[in-house]
């Protein structure tokens, strides 16, 4: 007979990302807090850091009344400075913003503390591990002091820490209030990143590597350390995809107790004669910034591609897209004009006066601006890794070629200065996507992608990818996205392979690809919230299992 699962009473998350928009881990948590939210009403608390320093943060609703005694208690008592207030997401749910400033004057006796209870060495901490560190001690203190003040011991509660930055957190939970049940999730291991983005095979020789001899190489200690012994210590340790449980295994020795894969909300995805008319909308801006920047008349007939995430070259597969449109380039059945939008957020300094003068007339133009690759000045233009592939690869963006690349190298929040549209009004303007990454936990660019019916191209290397191949009826870009195979040593055939989907699209009929749209849209219903949210509840139990062992004992 199956045992009936353990709920909490309370949950608290805590992650860097709370009201803080910097990456996909954003994303799991705040369409995620819906769900959770309509199940447990205000007994759910996100921890994020207070860190917007003056400034008025859009995503953080503060109030005066909530929790009004125990924070003033918390401040006066345990000299916490916090604000609590509401996430301005879907569900709001609570959010307490911590300032963990005070906590630097007593770094040194935390990480001896660290050391002595749970061996995290910090001893060759550098760059981002000291601000993470004191706001994950911050936010375990925190946590410690709301439980004391307004919850009984009966309670059955659940601290979850996500990513090495807020491990401290669960350790310190787990030694100061040891009642509370421990979760930490890697949604990426540092060592795993790490021996990608420096060009390393990660793949084929993942079972030879030893994470500890690889974190001294890579000058990643401190942070392999605490994401080594939460994995170990806490009450139950997840990850986001199978492909991520391997580094575990292997990197962090020790795999995931439940593999907590990222689900999605479809609820800001438009609908009907919405959805028809901001795709209009948005086709006509790539078209406008294509054919003002490169003096060309590319009408709506022509194939946009878009690729878009994080500025890391190889681990999101920006190299190999690249060389693939070069091959396209000069490739005879290739039946349509392609027009591929690169919008990955670089060293952006402003947006081109050129382009923006053209943008304002009405007239037409023949001729290309000068550098016809790119919408925003860089700061580092020679430098720049794209602009040099770009150059290397022989795109010209020439009027008798049929693949035209353009660069937009900044955050589309919709003021911009040249495509002035929020990046989920751009994306649903696209024909197709494609995402070849190396480097992908899980990979939410692809999922957003056909949530919004783009097919996609991806590889069996993100996470998403992985979980696509185990669907039923699903075989390819003609049921919504191609997941290609990619390993260490097979770049030229992943090149061919995005080449050669990216011309089998462009030969299909319009009522093709409206069924090809229909399917992926099909695709990202499954990984709704709805049905990724049981995985959850699966680790809330082994949580508070073993954590009332561990108390009890």
């Amino acid at each position: 007979m199956q045992k009936e699962l353990l709920t909490p009473d309370y949950i608290f998350e805590v992650s860097w990302e709370v009201c803080n928009k910097v990456g996909g881990i954003y994303t799991v948590l705040s369409t995620r807090a819906n769900t959770l939210q309509t199940n447990f009403q205000d007994k759910l608390f996100f921890i994020g850091p207070d860190v917007w320093e003056g400034k008025e943060n859009p995503l953080f609703i503060e109030s005066d009344t909530l929790y009004k005694v125990w924070k003033a208690h918390a401040q006066d008592k345990d000299n916490l400075s916090v604000r609590v207030g509401r996430w301005n997401i879907p569900g709001q749910p609570i959010v307490i913003l911590v300032d963990f400033k005070s906590f630097f004057a007593q770094k040194n006796e935390i990480y001896a503390d660290m050391w002595n209870l749970f061996r995290v060495d910090s001893l060759h901490a550098y760059g981002d591990y000291d601000e993470a560190s004191m706001f994950a001690y911050a936010a375990g203190s925190v946590v410690e002091s709301f439980y004391r003040y307004n919850l009984k011991r009966t309670d059955k509660v659940v601290f979850q820490a996500h990513e090495w930055m807020t491990g401290m957190g669960a350790l310190y939970v787990q030694k100061a209030v040891p009642e509370i049940a421990t979760i930490f999730t890697t949604h990426a291991t540092s060592i795993g990143r790490s021996i990608a983005g420096n060009h390393k095979p990660l793949y084929d020789y993942l079972s030879a590597y030893n994470g500890d001899q690889m974190a001294k190489e890579l000058n990643m200690e401190a942070k392999h350390s605490i994401e080594k012994q939460a994995a170990h210590r806490v009450d139950c340790f997840t990850t986001v995809s199978e492909i991520t449980n391997n580094e575990c295994r292997e990197l962090l020795e020790k795999p995931a107790d439940v593999v907590l894969m990222n689900g999605f909300e479809d609820d800001f995805v438009p609908k009907g004669n919405t959805f028809t008319s901001k795709r209009k909308r948005a086709r006509a801006t790539f078209l406008n910034v294509a054919n003002n920047l490169l003096g060309t008349q590319l009408d709506d007939n022509t194939l946009i591609i878009g690729t878009s995430g994080r500025y890391e070259f190889k681990n999101k597969g920006i190299d190999v897209f690249l060389e693939s449109l070069s091959r396209l380039n000069n490739d005879a059945s290739l039946k349509k004009n392609v027009l591929a939008f690169v919008t990955v957020p670089a060293w952006v300094d402003q947006p081109r006066e050129d382009l923006q003068l053209r943008l304002a007339s009405k007239e037409t133009f023949t001729a290309p601006l000068k550098v016809p690759f790119i919408t925003h000045w860089l700061h580092n233009m020679a430098q720049d890794p794209l602009l040099n592939r770009v150059a290397s690869l022989g795109l010209k963006n020439g009027s008798s070629d049929k693949v035209k690349v353009i660069f937009v190298p900044c955050y589309l929040g919709g003021n911009d200065g040249i495509m002035n549209k929020d990046y989920y009004d751009l994306l649903l303007g696209e024909d197709l996507s494609v995402y070849p990454s190396y480097y992908e936990p899980w990979g939410y660019t692809p999922l957003e992608s056909v949530a919004f019916r783009v097919p996609t191209i991806t590889t069996d290397l993100a996470g998403f990818g992985l979980w696509v191949k185990g669907l039923k009826n699903q075989d390819g870009i003609d049921n919504g996205v191609e997941v290609l195979h990619r390993s260490d040593y097979n770049h030229v055939e992943i090149v061919d392979g995005i080449k050669d989907t990216i011309v089998q699209f462009s030969t299909k009929s319009e009522s093709e690809i409206k069924q090809i749209r229909q399917r992926a849209g099909k695709v990202a219903e499954q990984a709704l919230w709805k049905h990724f949210i049981a995985y959850y509840y699966q680790a809330y139990d082994i949580a508070l299992r073993n954590a009332s062992k561990r108390y009890s004992s």
